[in-house]
C-alpha cells in the first residue's frame, strides 16, 4: 500500500479567498454589509474561516498570521473557528457561521447533495487519515470479524464513509453492524472504555491512539477522499477578492509546509496536544501536501465511487441528487488564478 509522503516543491497553485464582511459602512444609510470601493476591493468586515487538526495548512496559516497580514490593508478582521470534524465544518458553513471550511471530499459531496450551497475552491491534501481501529487486546483482525459488532464513527465524515466502503469491500453492509455516531475523539474514548468493539478513526487522534497500542486492522488509501477547502456560494459571489486571498494564502502555506515539514509537524503537535513524533508521522507518512490544488477529475473519480454508497445508506435521497452535486461542487477558477507571491510571508 502506498503511503503518501511529503515531497519538495509545489507544482500548481490555488487561489480562493474567504472573507465575510460584517461591518457597517460609514454614513447615514449604510448597509450592514461592508462596502466595496470603486475598484471592486472589499473594505472592512470579518472573514470567518476554520482551522482543523486534519487540515495542517490551516494550522500553519493561523500560526504564522499570513491571512491577517494580507487583509490588513482592507481593514478585514480574521476570525478563526475550530472544526472538530467535517460534519462540524459543514454545519457551520450551512449556518453561515463560517465562510470557508475544511472537510473531506466525501463530506463536501454529502453536504452539497443535501442542499448546502458550498463550492470547493482548493484541495489542501491527499491524506490517508482514516482506518479501522481496534484496541490493543482485541481479537478482531479483519473487517469480516466486525459482523454483529459495535463500531464508533462520526456520521458525515470521511471515517464514516471509509467504514461503509470497507464493509462493502468485505461483503458486509451497515446493516451487519451497529454504528455508534460519536465525534472522533469520543469514538476513541469509547474504544478505550470498551463501549465499542472498533472505531473508524481519524488522524491525528488515530496516530496518537497507535502510540497507546491501538491496532489498525484495515487501511486503504483509495477510500480516503482528499482534503477539500469549501466556501459558501454567497461569500464567493459577494467577496471574490477575499476568496482569492484565502487561496493565495493556502498555496503560499503549501510551499512553506513542504519546505518545512518539521516545523509543520511541530505546529500540529502543539494544536492537537500530541507527541511531536506522532505529529511527524501524520505529516510525513500519511499526509500528501504535494498534490495539485485544483479541484477536478482526480476528486470526481473517487467521489463517483462514494456517491452510490450515500444513496444505499439513506444519507442522500437519490442518485440524481448525487449527480447534480457532482456537476456543481467543484470551483477551480480561484486556484487557477492563485498568486502565492502576493502573500509574501
Amino acid at each position: 500500500m502506498r503511503k503518501p509522503t511529503i515531497i519538495t516543491a509545489v507544482a500548481a497553485v490555488a487561489a480562493a479567498a474567504t472573507l465575510l464582511l460584517s461591518g457597517c459602512v460609514a454614513g447615514e444609510n449604510a448597509s450592514a454589509e461592508a462596502a466595496k470601493s470603486t475598484s471592486g476591493v472589499t473594505q472592512g468586515g470579518t472573514l470567518n474561516i476554520d482551522f482543523a487538526t486534519y487540515n495542517p495548512l490551516s494550522l500553519v496559516i493561523k500560526k504564522e498570521g499570513w491571512l491577517e497580514k494580507a487583509l490588513k490593508k482592507q481593514n478585514i478582521t480574521v476570525n478563526w473557528v475550530q472544526s472538530a470534524g467535517s460534519n462540524k465544518a459543514n454545519e457551520a458553513l450551512r449556518a453561515g457561521a463560517i465562510d470557508v471550511g475544511s472537510t473531506a471530499g466525501s463530506a463536501a459531496l454529502l453536504a452539497r447533495a443535501n442542499g448546502s450551497t458550498i463550492k470547493t475552491i482548493d484541495i489542501f491534501s491527499q491524506p490517508e487519515w482514516s482506518a479501522i481501529v481496534v484496541g490493543p487486546k482485541s481479537t478482531i483482525t479483519s473487517v469480516k470479524d466486525l459482523k454483529g459488532k459495535q463500531i464508533a464513527a462520526t456520521k458525515g465524515t470521511d471515517p464514516y464513509f471509509f467504514l461503509l466502503q470497507a464493509l462493502e469491500a468485505n461483503g458486509l453492509s451497515a446493516k451487519d453492524v451497529t454504528i455508534q455516531n460519536l465525534q472522533h475523539a469520543d469514538g476513541w474514548a469509547a474504544l478505550q472504555n470498551n463501549s465499542v468493539d472498533a472505531w473508524s478513526g481519524l488522524d491525528p487522534i488515530m496516530a496518537n491512539a497507535e502510540k497507546s497500542g491501538a491496532k489498525l486492522i484495515y487501511r486503504n488509501v483509495a477510500f480516503n477522499t482528499y482534503g477539500f477547502l469549501n466556501a459558501t456560494e454567497s461569500f464567493l459571489a459577494s467577496k471574490p477578492d477575499v476568496a482569492q486571498t484565502v487561496v493565495n494564502t493556502y498555496e503560499y502555506a503549501r510551499a512553506w509546509a513542504l519546505k518545512h515539514p518539521d516545523e509543520t509537524a511541530s505546529i500540529l503537535a502543539d494544536v492537537a496536544g500530541i507527541d511531536p513524533a506522532v505529529a511527524t508521522k501524520v505529516i510525513t507518512e500519511r499526509t500528501n501536501l504535494d498534490v495539485s490544488p485544483i479541484p477536478g477529475d482526480a476528486q470526481l473519480k473517487v467521489l463517483k465511487k462514494v456517491g452510490p454508497i450515500f444513496v444505499q445508506s439513506d444519507d442522500v435521497r437519490s442518485q440524481a441528487d448525487i449527480d447534480k452535486a457532482l456537476s456543481s461542487l467543484l470551483e477551480p477558477s480561484f486556484v487557477k488564478s492563485a498568486d502565492p507571491s502576493a502573500i509574501g510571508g
